[in-house]
């Protein structure tokens, strides 16, 4: 009985297998589209070629007059990095869009175009919390690849990946979108992969995915590998947040990015259930930063947002996308869950980057115990990032000269200074006016530092 079973399966497999095999082999139609579409996209996809210099460290047997006499100066102190990777042509003028990680720290890129001409290259800017980059080279009338949109993309959809593998130029493979929003994988800070089976490999990176009519729906970034060569797993960064990063970069020569103002954290089983929520979409809000725009928009410690600009809010990682990709001083709904309904709220959304620079660092000159620090005005995102609660205020420690007074005392970058001899510090403004009036050889001073007060009483 067995047996026959065993013989029953392997027929059953044998006969399976050329049905499977005829299923990825493409009709004679779909070739036609396949070769179509290299012919249009090759001349747009470009080499390119990367240095950076790196200092080495020395052994400390280099010190030593006898070592050096004896082996002489042969040791090099700085060694060069090569990198290999691929571009786009984004605009007829010499704009390229590559990975932040090809042309990041180079000190010089070149750039092989197909008709086999090189250039030197600018870089115009980098964005390593998105892996975007754009490069320039003197050229006019090159090849623009043709734009499409990564917010219609379907899975199973055909693509090809272009680009230059191991360095060898023009290489192109076929493959179909296997899922897309691919977030939490630890590759980049702002993740919304589009996955892949086309085969991608080193050297890949910046190249082009597109679609079946040439268009640019993705940049190749990085592929899921224990060995380092291809698995059938790779990702491209979508296209419309790769060009929001280009035209950024073009424009202000920095990314800009949206800002809300909140803690969050995964909505568990546990926390659905005990919130009475359908399911653990949404984001639950941990904390709101005093001043921000979720703040003033009304969003509370509690709230679960469930969309924003009518776009679903699944885990964390699609809020900070979502929000990122949002222009500053835009107003738009954001839906939250609170206490079993449902609320819509406007909030006008802010300037990551501005919000993140404080507009005054001071450095402390003349003080027993402060000498030598750096302070700054307690900003949200400092606030956001050095998790100090809504309840505590204060300047934060930007830096400490070392062998200053302030190094002698203990003071560490990131710390708040909340008090100084029992007069609370609300700002910089406060901060300056208090140390100006100290003059005693005894100071009492009250830090934030890793979610505790400290109480330090300083003598000289």
């Amino acid at each position: 009985m067995h047996r026959k079973m065993r013989n029953i399966s392997a027929a059953l497999f044998i006969l399976l297998i050329p049905f499977a095999a005829q299923a990825q082999i493409p009709k004679p139609s779909e070739r036609n589209w396949i070769e179509d579409v290299v012919e249009k996209v090759l001349p747009s996809v470009v080499n390119i070629s990367s240095v950076k210099k790196v200092s080495t460290n020395q052994s400390p047997l280099f010190s030593d007059p006898f070592f050096r006499d004896f082996f002489g100066n042969r040791v090099p102190r700085e060694r060069v990095q090569q990198a290999l990777g691929s571009g786009v042509i984004v605009s007829g003028d010499g704009y390229i869009v590559t990975s932040s990680h090809v042309v990041s720290g180079a000190d010089e890129v070149e750039v092989r175009l197909s008709d086999e001409r090189t250039f030197t290259a600018k870089i115009i800017g980098t964005d390593p919390k998105s892996d975007v980059a754009v490069i320039k080279i003197d050229a006019k009338d090159l090849p623009v690849i043709k734009m499409g949109s990564s917010s219609d993309l379907r899975i199973g959809s055909y693509v090809l990946a272009v680009g230059n593998p191991y360095g060898l130029e023009g290489t192109v493979t076929h493959g179909i979108i296997s899922a897309l929003g691919r977030t939490g994988l630890g590759i980049t800070e702002y993740e919304n992969f589009i996955q892949t089976d086309a085969p991608i490999n080193p050297g890949n990176s910046g190249g082009a995915l597109v679609n079946m009519e040439g268009e640019l729906i993705g940049i190749n970034t990085a592929i899921l590998s224990q060995s380092g060569g291809n698995i059938g797993i790779g990702f491209a960064i979508p296209v419309n947040l790769v060009m929001n990063v280009v035209d950024s970069l073009r424009q202000y020569g920095r990314v800009v990015r949206g800002w809300l103002g909140v803690t969050v954290q995964e909505v568990t089983p546990d926390i659905a259930e005990a919130m009475g929520l359908e399911s653990t979409k949404g984001v639950l809000i941990a904390d709101v930063v005093k001043g921000s725009p979720a703040a003033k928009a009304g969003i509370r410690q509690g709230d679960v947002v469930v969309s924003i600009q009518g776009r679903a809010v699944n885990d964390p990682s699609s809020l900070q996308f979502l929000v990122s990709e949002i222009a500053p001083g835009t107003s738009v709904p954001v839906t939250v869950v609170r206490n079993g309904g449902r609320k819509t709220v406007n909030v006008t959304i802010g300037d990551l980057a501005k919000a993140q620079t404080p507009e005054e660092t001071f450095v402390v000159q003349d003080s027993r115990f402060l000498q030598g620090a750096s302070v700054t005005d307690l900003t949200p995102p400092l606030r956001d990032s050095l998790e100090v609660p809504n309840t505590i205020d204060g300047v934060v420690v930007a830096g400490v000269e070392s062998n200053s007074a302030a190094a002698s005392t203990g003071l560490r970058p990131g710390d708040v200074i909340v008090a100084i001899n029992n007069t609370k510090i609300a700002g910089l403004a406060e901060f300056k006016k208090v140390i100006q009036g100290i003059n005693g050889r005894r100071m009492e001073l009250s830090i934030f530092r890793q979610g505790m007060i400290l109480n330090m009483t300083l003598i000289r």
